[in-house]
């Protein structure tokens, strides 16, 4: 069976069962400050579980995109050396909020494996929880005794709380789970041992394939339980180890989830993969096979990752989400560079066979295709680039060091500043004869990690809820101020931000950070006092009040101000950023798709799709439709609970990589229409004036633009008049301060050209006194000196004085503006006869001034930052000879 049949087949059996079919949400997590990326199944579906929302259906079955990267679920390191740990994984998952439970759960798990799809019910072993007395959990004897009316005793095991009780977090939802198993090995070897000896214990042959997750209690700070108001079941089962099972191969990789993309990197690269029913047949395979295996899966799992977090709105980038990706993307790389011989950009053209495969059941995949394409190209590029900058500082390395033993500090530090793998490290260092000091590279980096962990380590404190059952209310469309009672509280101290409190209220006119927009800041007033929010977010459903104290009386009466000043400005900003949305579509074309965007009181900033650089003629033409559209005083037009359907019928523009419910809140302005939950201008006369301040690019075929609104253009045009007084000022104070401007820079323009040919003059009298410095040593005329030029004059010079010689070597010291430069020429035949480099020389004689550089074997040039190091750079240039 093909993987699309499964997935359809898994869908169609839980619709059978009466459960609403879901689309996948985005693999990136815009507005869940807990996760990054979607880590399982459940992720879409916790504020159900925690009661705090109510889903659209009681039964919800889906197909939902996973990323197991980082965190407490981490199994990026893992991936390519076995055949079923991946970074991106599908998760078939059904659900029940308080609906049913065990019974019907288990049962229809088995009747889908067995009956549906007709695994061999031999070759299935289940577990269920053992119990655990120290938290007064007992064994899960219900599931046990609903798994004896379709398994043998035998083939039911008792699993302990690591393997058999699923915690969402350190607190929150939980309980017992039972998982499936199943035994993929041959029958002479399932007769030698039984495959239930062999369950979790990591054999690739026999694994999990199914998890049902019961949750019905809830893990406190302090480590306790407590039974959930409602029973839920969440269950999750691995799509492509189900497919290893059915398509009867021993590997994931083996599937047709993954045997396009090998091909396409068979194609590409000449080589060849070996399928794992091959190895496990006795054929032995070289060393340098099996490291080509694993780099092949390592680059077929990570571009499905990769690229399916690009079409979701995640671009790679050196912090938070955007740095995850750019590591997995570089592992790929890496990999391929090491052990495929591949120098050039590659990955990027598996995203089509990806789009071709996938795109039927994830469409962003499809229509996001080339911008997915480009970027990787670009990430390509720019990293193998790198990898080429850290060949050379590993020679510095290498050249520096005594012995054959590298430093592990110098190893970690080309890892962590530079992004230069260990592995690749290595395997240079052998081909030099050389080995690193593992130890010290492990110890530096524990130290980064323990570094990295304390500055993220967070402690929350269980909620105290003063108002039990409040359905918190957001009235902040309609309001700034009301009177409010705090229903809940909580602490958390983090190293970052220190001890802060998180109020929630019975209703809100606070905006919580979302779509962009950051979150509202402002007051808590009662009789006696005054609370400031520092912060507004959203987490599971719940608006969070950020406060870094907590009134004396909680239980008071409050009213809720926000800050109307910092309101303003973003509202101005935020429909503006929509209005220049609409600009940039009509002017650039339809192609414009929004990637990304931040909206604050000071800016506004815009991320898009376009293939090149937007002209200065195109900015002015969209800063004059943003203002044209300003000054028509366009109403807000607010559709605050439409079908989304009826939205994007009326023309809204709806985003990739948000989750959209079957209601939502549409924003119009003239011809503008957005989905969108942010706050707005009542009228676009409001923003007063728009106007961009900068444009540029975040990454292939994606651009940024920068701008400003209302109080904050008029700042900009203030200081623009003042410096404008200061240039009149230094000028003078001419009528006409342009021909002012022109008349300087044509005397500039006449001086540089009388300053070059003073230095032409000045290196030309150089040349004779020069020549006669020149020594032969060792049957070559050499001379390294410091001279009173620039870099061309210098590069003039020793031009001038190697026509003349044919075994010249030659290095001259120069110093502008207290930077020093070295400037090495070598005439051709000297290259010839006695292999010597001009590269090689400025980068050795590069480390006495705290530089570095490089070129061509005759000539090269280095720069640096210690004008003290030129005298000696000079004395060992002659060593280069001897």
């Amino acid at each position: 069976m093909k993987s699309q049949d499964i997935r359809k087949s898994f869908l169609q059996f839980f619709e059978s069962k009466g459960h609403l079919i879901v689309p996948s949400a985005p693999i990136v997590l815009k507005d869940d400050p807990t996760l990054m990326f979607n880590n399982s199944g459940m992720a879409q579906f916790k504020e159900f579980f925690l009661g705090n929302g109510t889903p659209k259906s009681k039964r919800i079955a889906d197909t939902q995109k996973c990323l197991r990267v980082s965190g407490k679920h981490n199994d990026l390191e893992d991936v390519g050396f076995d055949t079923y740990h991946h970074t991106m994984f599908e998760m078939l998952g059904n659900w029940s909020f308080g609906d049913y439970f065990k019974k019907e759960a288990l049962a229809w798990a088995w009747e889908f494996l067995t009956e549906v799809l007709k695994l061999d019910k031999d070759r299935l072993y289940v577990s269920v929880f053992e119990g655990n007395p120290a938290e007064n959990v007992p064994f899960d004897q219900e599931a046990f005794d609903i798994w004896k009316q379709y398994v043998s005793e035998d083939r039911i095991i008792l699993g302990n709380k690591k393997d058999n009780f699923w915690e969402m977090g350190e607190q929150g939802p939980c309980g017992p789970c039972s998982e499936i198993h199943i035994d993929l090995r041959t029958d002479a070897e399932r007769n030698a041992v039984s495959g239930r000896d062999l369950v979790n214990a990591d054999h690739p042959q026999v694994v999990e394939i199914w998890n049902n997750v019961f949750m019905e209690f809830n893990r406190k700070a302090d480590g306790s339980l407590e039974k959930l108001p409602a029973q839920h079941v969440d269950t999750g089962m691995g799509f492509e180890r189900l497919c290893m099972a059915m398509q009867n191969v021993t590997s994931n990789y083996d599937t047709d989830v993954f045997t396009p993309l090998i091909a396409k990197v068979e194609e590409i690269t000449g080589l060849k993969y070996t399928p794992n029913n091959v190895i496990l047949s006795g054929v032995e395979g070289s060393e340098e096979q099996n490291k080509t295996n694993i780099a092949i899966r390592v680059i077929v799992d990570h571009v499905r990752a990769v690229a399916f977090a690009i079409a979701d709105g995640q671009l790679p980038s050196n912090t938070g989400a955007g740095y995850v990706i750019r590591r997995i993307l570089r592992r790929a790389i890496r990999y391929g560079f090491t052990f495929l011989g591949t120098k050039e950009p590659f990955i990027n053209k598996l995203v089509e066979v990806l789009a071709n495969q996938m795109g039927e059941f994830f469409p962003e995949i499809k229509s996001q295709q080339q911008l997915v394409t480009n970027v990787i190209r670009e990430e390509e590029a720019s990293f193998l680039r790198t990898l080429e900058q850290g060949l050379q500082l590993l020679d510095k390395v290498v050249a520096e060091t005594s012995g054959k033993e590298v430093s592990g500090e110098k190893v970690f530090e080309l890892y962590d500043t530079f992004g230069f793998p260990k592995d690749l490290t290595a395997l240079i260092l052998k081909e030099k004869g050389y080995s690193f000091n593992e130890s010290e590279f492990e110890t530096e980096l524990q130290k980064q990690k323990a570094r990295s962990r304390a500055a993220s380590e967070v402690s929350t404190d269980d909620w105290n809820v003063l108002i039990e059952g409040n359905v918190e209310t957001f009235v902040g469309y309609d309001q700034t101020e009301n009177n409010v009672k705090i229903t809940r509280i909580r602490k958390v101290d983090s190293k970052k931000d220190g001890i802060l409190y998180q109020i929630v209220l019975d209703n809100t006119p606070f905006y919580p950070e979302g779509g962009g927009q950051v979150g509202d800041k402002g007051t808590l007033v009662s009789a006696n006092e005054t609370i400031e929010i520092i912060d507004t977010k959203k987490e599971n459903n719940l608006i969070l009040h950020f406060a870094k104290q907590l009134p004396e009386n909680v239980e008071a009466e409050f009213v809720a101000k926000v800050n109307t000043d910092l309101r303003t400005s973003t509202s101005k900003n935020h429909s503006a950023t929509h209005l220049m949305h609409l600009a940039l579509r009509s002017i650039l074309g339809t192609h414009v798709e929004q990637k990304g965007s931040l909206v604050n009181p000071n800016y506004l900033r815009f991320d898009f799709s376009h293939f090149s650089k937007v002209t200065d003629e195109e900015l002015r033409q969209v800063e004059a439709s943003v203002n044209q559209q300003i000054e028509a005083q366009l109403q807000l037009v607010e559709h605050r609970n439409i079908p989304i359907k009826e939205a994007l019928d009326k023309g809204a523009m709806a985003l990739f990589g948000e989750k959209y419910g079957d209601t939502v809140r549409m924003i119009e302005f003239g011809e503008s229409k957005e989905l969108c939950g942010g706050i707005h201008v009542k009228n676009t006369a409001d923003i007063w004036h728009f106007k961009i301040v900068s444009e540029g690019a975040v990454a292939a075929g994606i651009r940024r633009i920068e701008a400003i609104t209302g109080d904050a253009v008029k700042d900009f045009y203030k200081n623009q008049e003042d410096t404008f007084a200061e240039i009149k000022e230094v000028l003078k104070n001419p009528q006409d301060v342009m021909k002012s401007i022109v008349s300087l820079q044509d005397e500039n323009a006449k001086l540089k050209k009388q300053v070059e040919q003073l230095l032409k003059d000045k290196a030309k009298n150089l040349k004779g006194e020069l020549a006669s410095q020149i020594q032969n040593l060792n049957g070559v005329d050499f001379l390294a000196v410091q001279v009173d030029l620039d870099a061309n004059g210098a590069k003039d010079l020793t031009y001038e004085l190697g026509n003349n010689k044919d075994n010249l070597f030659l290095v001259l010291a120069t110093v502008n503006e207290d930077k020093p430069m070295l400037t090495c020429y070598i005439s051709k035949e000297l290259v010839a006869s006695r292999g010597l480099n001009a590269g090689q020389v400025v980068r050795e004689l590069g480390k006495y001034i705290q530089g570095g550089g490089g070129g061509q074997p005759f000539f090269a040039t280095a720069g640096g930052k210690n004008v003290d190091g030129i005298k000696e750079a000079l004395e060992k240039a002659i060593q280069f000879i001897k």
